[in-house]
């Protein structure tokens, strides 16, 4: 195991951000290795069994899995050009940048993985930015996230949405300090440098350009940053395993029906209103009892509406993206 080292200067400190979605081109990408191991995490295995089937999701699966094999294979290096920062604006956006991506960068980077694994002939139209062969990755790549990302949507976003919580807290509580040590132990926070567990070891100069921090829901094990270090900095960080929740549709029948009552209605707004509160907090602020709120929330958790996790001594509820939706229509 290597060590990734990003210095920062205060501009890069200042200019630290942190992802409020995942990002859908490195979910996909990522998503791949988690397709092909043999034998995935439990966390992944409902999802890996319903792709296999399912034959229509295998079939949309299927093409964009190919050629992810072969441009991002097992290894230490895949193309920057498949994860482009406009990904961030969505999955239309970054296959726009994709298609966008000049000649000279397409084939500089086919070229790097060549020396690391073998690159098929199909790959040559799409070194020379052949309009065809990029239109051919755009449908792959498109096609793979609608049958094997965009069914989880709501699951990621939910493991997301605790991911920031647990990190708001830290930055909240300890400022950026607080916010590394969160991430530890993959990541080691020794100012001015921030140390990665990485494949390789690596430096990174951000020189005032910020970091973004990404969480992800199919990252395993270690961070992952861009190759090229002149690229926007972002690393890529696995989300926390006690934060991947079950797929929807694992709730208890009816759990919804009692959030109709109004002092559970009162512990989702509480809980929404900021980033996440533990027991005690919506106990103090809604003048109940401990117990009281420890029931409610295991009803709104029940029915999806909020995540749970330990922070310390805490325990720390905060809502998911089905909650919002609930909230917002009422």
């Amino acid at each position: 195991m290597g060590v990734l080292r990003i210095y920062f200067t205060s501009d890069d400190v200042a200019r630290t951000s942190l992802a409020a979605t995942a990002d859908p081109l490195w979910e996909t990408v990522l998503s791949r290795f988690r397709l092909h191991e043999p034998r995935p995490r439990p966390v992944f295995q409902p999802w890996v069994r319903r792709i296999r089937a399912d034959p229509t999701l295998s079939a949309g699966v299927r093409p964009g899995a190919r050629m992810l094999a072969a441009l991002a294979p097992f290894g230490p290096y895949f193309p920057d050009f498949l994860t482009p920062c406009e990904s961030r604006n969505g999955l239309a956006a970054g296959l726009e940048a994709i298609m966008s991506t000049p000649r000279r960068r397409l084939r500089d980077e086919l070229c790097r993985l060549a020396r690391h694994a073998p690159v098929p002939g199909w790959a040559g139209p799409l070194a020379e930015g052949d309009p065809a062969a990029l239109a051919w990755l755009r449908s792959a790549l498109r096609g793979y996230y609608a049958a094997a990302i965009a069914p989880q949507h709501d699951l990621i976003q939910a493991s997301v949405d605790a991911d920031r919580a647990r990190r708001a807290h830290g930055f909240l509580n300890g400022g950026v300090d607080g916010l590394f040590a969160t991430l530890s132990p993959v990541m080691r926070w020794r100012p001015p440098v921030l140390e990665v567990d990485y494949g390789v070891d690596r430096e990174l100069r951000l020189g005032g350009r910020g970091l973004r921090l990404i969480p992800s829901f199919f990252c395993q094990r270690s961070p992952i940053s861009l190759a090229d270090p002149d690229l926007t900095p972002v690393l890529l960080y696995p989300i926390d395993q006690d934060l991947r929740w079950a797929p929807p549709g694992t709730t208890r029948p009816g759990s919804l029906d009692a959030l109709l009552g109004g002092t559970r209605a009162a512990v989702l707004r509480e809980i929404a209103a900021g980033a996440g509160a533990s027991t005690t907090q919506l106990a103090r602020r809604l003048r109940i009892s401990a117990a009281s709120a420890s029931r409610h929330t295991a009803v709104l958790r029940d029915g999806g509406l909020v995540v749970t996790h330990r922070h310390g001594p805490a325990v720390l509820h905060t809502i998911t993206s089905l909650g919002t939706r609930l909230l917002n229509r009422h």
